[in-house]
């Protein structure tokens, strides 16, 4: 199922501050990646856990497509946590939950399907493995691990993406810059160390931006 353009905009009006209403509708609006976690978890009963959920938009996203599942939000930035919890009370939506806390030095206690977008590039290589092999060790049995990411490499792609983290950054939408792109060989690697099946493909849309799509299944 794909949201209305009603039902996205009912989305954006749960924001309270008026930046977040219009990133929203352009997000939800542009951004491939929604529909390709509709894709991937949408007809699955297992909950989810979104690492990195900021203002909550994916939660929003699954319950217009109809995905009634517990969802837990977990990210590093109070301020958007507060947002996105505002924003569950405004919409009437049961089962989703928001935590703040810092994926580092641990993640909430869970077992279902899981979610990371876009958070990668903020953590070194040695955290990365290690937020993936905790994440991994989340995914239930029939569950999946999906992740949106920029993948370093020599592309051009490449270049427009970490020239859009910074920006990012400049503005003040993320708390800080990147630190180091993860690679497909890693991702591979350390997923499949999981026990994970792992397919990544690429996932720019419309963007210019070096995005793929990791999807580890157990």
């Amino acid at each position: 199922m794909t949201p209305t353009s009603a039902q996205l905009e009912n989305i954006a009006t749960l924001c309270d501050r008026r930046w977040d209403y219009h990133y929203t509708r352009t997000k939800l609006a542009s951004d491939p990646v929604y529909q390709s976690v509709v894709r991937e978890i949408g007809q699955s009963e297992l909950p989810v856990l979104d690492i990195g959920c900021g203002i909550g938009l994916l939660s929003q996203y699954l319950r217009a497509c109809g995905h009634a599942a517990p969802i837990t939000g977990f990210d590093y930035d109070e301020r958007k946590i507060g947002s996105a919890a505002a924003m569950a009370i405004k919409s009437g939506q049961a089962g989703l939950a928001f935590s703040a806390g810092d994926a580092r030095t641990g993640l909430p206690d869970f077992s279902g399907n899981v979610v990371i977008l876009d958070i990668l590039q903020f953590f070194t290589p040695a955290e990365q493995d290690q937020l993936l092999s905790a994440a991994a060790a989340r995914v239930s049995p029939g569950g999946k691990l999906v992740i949106r990411t920029g993948l370093r490499d020599a592309s051009w792609r490449f270049k427009v993406t970490v020239l859009g983290d910074y920006f990012a950054k400049i503005t003040f939408w993320m708390k800080a810059a990147p630190i180091c792109y993860p690679d497909a060989d890693q991702m591979r690697r350390i997923l499949s160390q999981a026990g994970l099946r792992v397919e990544i493909t690429p996932l720019w849309g419309g963007t210019p931006f070096n995005n793929h799509l990791i999807v580890a299944q157990r």
